[in-house]
Parts: structure tokens; C-alpha cells; sequence
């Protein structure tokens, strides 16, 4: 990984662009933007992608997986309305860079990842960042019904229909933002719990995720 004063002014210009397309695409939450232009994001992809860490792409990671891409993190994180000291579950851990930018707004983060390489890499990237994200290996789709209720609950993969664990593990006024549709392409949905047995659904932008393994996700 490329070292010194040089990269590192150089990674920080490049995060004050990246702010500016997110914004010039609609990103209006200042303290989503504000996360993304704090958070390294080149220290969560492969070193030979460094170069291309602050496009605005979806690049692999190992396990067959992507990093998002940071119009998709700000939009989802945008849509969970995040306050700081909220309670959010994240359901696909990935690279942890979702979670750094959760932790980074004063989120008390909760975080399930299936593959274990990327559980153990994530949790040590944010461990080397100062964030304390709470990390589990297992079934996303079953939600992490020890810590419920959830003020958000964010999904990074596209799941053929909404897991009904995660909408029960959802606090009152609590907002789910997760991807919804076939493998190839899905619509993001944002639930949001306005009773203890009502709720709201919006459908929203179309994008493309990995698809979501587990019991209530895909096979």
C-alpha cells in the first residue's frame, strides 16, 4: 500500500471528490458525506485496487463479494435517517466499510457476516480504525434477534423478498432499507415500523447487488 505525506494529501483530495459527485447526485444528509470524506476507503479493497478506491464503483472483494459502491452506501445510509446512538444491524458485513461509515456517525453498530475471511478481515480493519462495531458470523437473513429491537436495519444484498426475522427485529419508528427483485437486479425498499403491528413500505431506486444467501435470502 502506497505510504507517506504524498498519498496521503493525495487519498484525501480524491475523498473531497468523491464528497462532490454524492453530492452532485442527490446525496443531500451532510453527516453521510461527511463520514464518507473521513473514512479510508482504500484500506477496505485489495492493495492492487488502491488506485481505484475513491471511484464511485462496486469493486471486488475476496469470497466472490463486492465493496458497494459509494453512491449505494450513502443512499442506503441516507434512507435509515441515522442518528447518532441509534442502533443499527447491518446484514452482510463484506469489507466492514458499511459499518465505518455507521460507526464513524455515533451508530452503536451491529454487524453479521456469513463468509468467515471477511468477518475476521473486517473486524480487524475496524478494529485498526477505533471503531467498535459488534461482529457476528452467520445467517444475515435471520436478523441478530439477541440485541433487538433496531432503529435501522441496513441489508448490502439483494434478497428475493424482505426477511420477515428482520422486520419483527425492527423498534418502533425503526427504518429497513434492503434490496429487493432477482438476482440480476433489485429495487430498494425502505420499511418503516410505525406501531407495534403497522408498517410503511416505499419502493425506491433500481440497483444491483450480490445476492443474499441464507435461510430466508436466496438458496
Amino acid at each position: 500500500m502506497t505510504t507517506g505525506i504524498g498519498a496521503h494529501r493525495k487519498h484525501i483530495q480524491r475523498r473531497n471528490e468523491l464528497v462532490e459527485i454524492l453530492r452532485s447526485k442527490g446525496i443531500r444528509d451532510e453527516r453521510v458525506l461527511a463520514a464518507i470524506q473521513s473514512i479510508p476507503r482504500h484500506i477496505f479493497v485489495d492493495t492492487a485496487l488502491e488506485n481505484r478506491a475513491y471511484e464511485d464503483s462496486a469493486l471486488p472483494i475476496t469470497c466472490g463479494q463486492t465493496i458497494s459502491q459509494p453512491y449505494t452506501v450513502a443512499t442506503q445510509t441516507e434512507l435509515m435517517q441515522v442518528e447518532k446512538g441509534d442502533k443499527i444491524l447491518e446484514i452482510g458485513t463484506g469489507s466492514g466499510y458499511q459499518a465505518a461509515i455507521l460507526c464513524h456517525m455515533g451508530a452503536d453498530v451491529y454487524s453479521v457476516e456469513r463468509h468467515e475471511e471477511l468477518y475476521h478481515g473486517a473486524k480487524k480493519k475496524l478494529h485498526e480504525l477505533g471503531y467498535r462495531a459488534n461482529l457476528k458470523l452467520g445467517d444475515g437473513t435471520l436478523g441478530w434477534s439477541a440485541y433487538a429491537p433496531y432503529d435501522g436495519i441496513v441489508v448490502t444484498a439483494g434478497a428475493p423478498v424482505v426477511p420477515d426475522d428482520l422486520i419483527k427485529q425492527l423498534n418502533v419508528a425503526g427504518r429497513l432499507v434492503v434490496p429487493v427483485g432477482s438476482q440480476k437486479s433489485q429495487v430498494m425498499v425502505r420499511i418503516i415500523r410505525v406501531s407495534e403491528d403497522s408498517y410503511r413500505e416505499e419502493h425506491l431506486q433500481h440497483f444491483k447487488f450480490v445476492p443474499l444467501i441464507g435461510e430466508k435470502g436466496w438458496d
